[in-house]
């Protein structure tokens, strides 16, 4: 943030409008002063000032559905937050993804996919095939990809619709979960093709 934000606007409090970094759903919005904002950055865990509870509140403290916080960014009256998150777990009290009852899911499924193998990598399970990769190494993902573009330009040879669509769809899955295992994303990637095609 390059200007300080106006809390007494509002009583020291600004909105925060909660959006997951992957979908660009809105999940959820609350409020903030200038401690909650402080302890979010601090933490990685978003926190609000609750009006309920008149008390700072980071949200999952007792449920354990945690919104880690990607970034944060403020309107152009310096008034309002926009947060970018990974929620852990629904975001409403009642269950639902987000507090306006909405399914958190894109409607293009790659982001969908690379959060769910961000997920595989950070919350490992035992019957994964996505989480026994990682477990492997990064030598062994990189070599999926290889194997992986091997076959499909063999099937590219034929005339097999069948198989070489599912040829393309696991090299496509390796390449997200190669992307995942190096730290990076599905976005950077489209950015440099967007910059390219600008040229």
């Amino acid at each position: 943030m390059t200007t300080s934000l106006d809390f007494d606007k509002s009583n020291g409090l600004i909105p925060a409008v909660i959006q997951d970094a992957d979908t660009l759903k809105v999940l959820m919005l609350g409020y903030m002063d200038q401690a909650a904002l402080d302890k979010t950055r601090e933490t990685g865990l978003v926190t609000f000032f609750s009006r309920s509870k008149n008390r700072l509140w980071t949200k999952g403290e007792s449920s354990g559905n945690f919104l880690r916080l990607v970034d944060i960014k403020q309107d152009c009256d310096d008034d309002t937050l926009l947060v970018s998150v990974r929620p852990v777990g629904p975001v409403c009290h009642t269950g639902s993804d987000t507090c306006f009852n909405e399914v958190n899911q894109s409607t293009d499924f790659l982001p969908y996919l690379e959060k769910v193998i961000l997920d595989r990598k950070e919350n490992p399970d035992e019957k994964s095939y996505t989480a026994g990769l990682f477990r492997r190494g990064i030598n062994k993902v990189a070599q999926k990809v290889g194997e992986e573009a091997v076959e499909l330009v063999i099937e590219a040879k034929d005339n097999n619709r069948e198989l070489f669509l599912n040829e393309a769809a696991d090299l496509l899955y390796h390449y997200l979960v190669l992307l995942v295992a190096k730290g990076y994303s599905l976005r950077e990637v489209l950015e440099i093709l967007q910059s390219r095609h600008k040229k």
